[in-house]
């Protein structure tokens, strides 16, 4: 891997340039963890080696996973299969849930998950032949369900793009979830889906804090730019709806009813939201990232956490860590099904189909992604 002159990268927790961790963190999973102390770093930086204002660039790795579509039994997620171009994602949203899956592959939850990615240009190829397999029942396919499947690199790969189309091929439903204006690049293929009952999207906003949104997701569509998402998908039929995913609870939720305002104006559907979860080293990150960009009111943020997980930063339990509980969650809870209900945001997507699924697609060939 190469080398970056970006001090993070030396153990060390400063800001750095277009990125969401200001922290490179040694994954849990490694025995032998490295840090350089600020004397040595400061040495470093005066002769040149280190430079605090250094971006990070986005390095792109092949990956040659065998299977593209996973499965999912958990109780409080509706997705029971998903599909995801990319492992990490360049998005770098501070507080994502993804993170500490970098460190089943040796690098960090930190810095390595925003700029280190794992594509995936067989993804089309390998969707095709499970869904001619007699083995595939058919049923709705998540995109994004752990990274956006709309992160800038997608921009020039095309990998989502080309899964569309095998899902359209094939008349196979999909829901996608991202942070990114590119969605509208795929409209052609999405007014194809709907036709058929075959799609929904969700644009997820969680401020329209442009300054925040800067700092907290910062590779990711501005705000204005999801509500655009919104309105020219709806316009030309696709039906969209807005998530608020996470609720940030001391940052975000006062946000709540403006953000389901302006969706709604905008021409979402529906909405739905989660709260902030933060397990394993994201937990340590977010902490990290707030004292930095917010020291205010950092601790009111994390004691507000605290409220609706149990005492704690963080709590898996099935049933819980998507809503949070306690008083603090009900009200949250309670503020999002009010303004829902007054925007006209709490009718559900019209059901998908798998009715016109077909084994054998019309005209598929991929042949377009044998190297990056």
């Amino acid at each position: 891997m190469a080398e970056s002159k970006s001090n993070p990268s030396l153990g060390l927790s400063l800001p750095v340039r277009g990125r969401g961790a200001v922290d490179n963190p040694t994954g849990r999973f490694e025995k032998i963890q490295t840090a350089l102390d600020p004397e040595t770093y400061e040495e470093l930086r005066q002769a040149g080696h280190a430079d605090p204002d250094a971006q990070i660039p986005t390095q792109a790795f092949h990956d040659t996973s065998r299977s593209i579509i996973a499965t999912n039994d958990s109780p409080d997620i509706g997705m029971e299969a998903t599909l995801n171009p990319y492992r990490g994602c360049e998005h770098g949203c501070i507080y994502c849930y993804a993170r500490p899956t970098h460190e089943y592959l040796g690098l960090s939850a930190g810095l390595d998950f925003e700029s280190k990615i794992f594509v995936k240009p067989d993804a089309p190829r390998l969707l095709e032949e499970k869904l001619r397999s007699h083995a595939w029942t058919p049923k709705v396919v998540t995109m994004s369900g752990v990274t956006d499947c709309y992160q800038p690199l997608e921009r020039t790969l095309k990998i989502t793009r080309a899964c569309l189309q095998v899902l359209l091929d094939f008349r196979n439903p999909a829901v996608i979830i991202t942070k990114n204006y590119l969605v509208t690049r795929d409209t052609d293929i999405l007014k194809s889906m709907a036709d058929r009952d075959l799609i929904g999207v969700n644009l997820s906003i969680t401020t329209l804090d442009k300054d925040l949104c800067r700092a907290m997701e910062p590779r990711a569509s501005p705000p204005q730019r999801r509500l655009a998402a919104i309105e020219a998908l709806a316009k030309a039929g696709v039906p969209v709806r807005v998530m608020l995913g996470p609720v940030l609870p001391g940052l975000t939720e006062h946000e709540i009813p403006a953000i389901l305002k302006s969706a709604a104006d905008a021409g979402a559907q529906g909405a739905g939201y989660t709260m902030l979860r933060l397990p394993h080293g994201v937990k340590d990150l977010f902490q990290t990232w707030l004292a930095e960009n917010y020291p205010d009111r950092a601790q009111k943020v994390l004691n507000r956490v605290r409220e609706v997980r149990s005492g704690k930063l963080n709590d898996s339990r099935f049933g819980s860590r998507m809503r949070g509980e306690g008083i603090y969650a009900e009200q949250i809870g309670k503020m999002f099904a009010l303004y829902r209900k007054r925007y006209g945001l709490d009718r559900p997507f019209k059901p998908l189909s798998v009715v016109g699924f077909r084994r054998e697609a019309r005209g598929s060939q991929f042949g377009l992604f044998d190297e990056l």
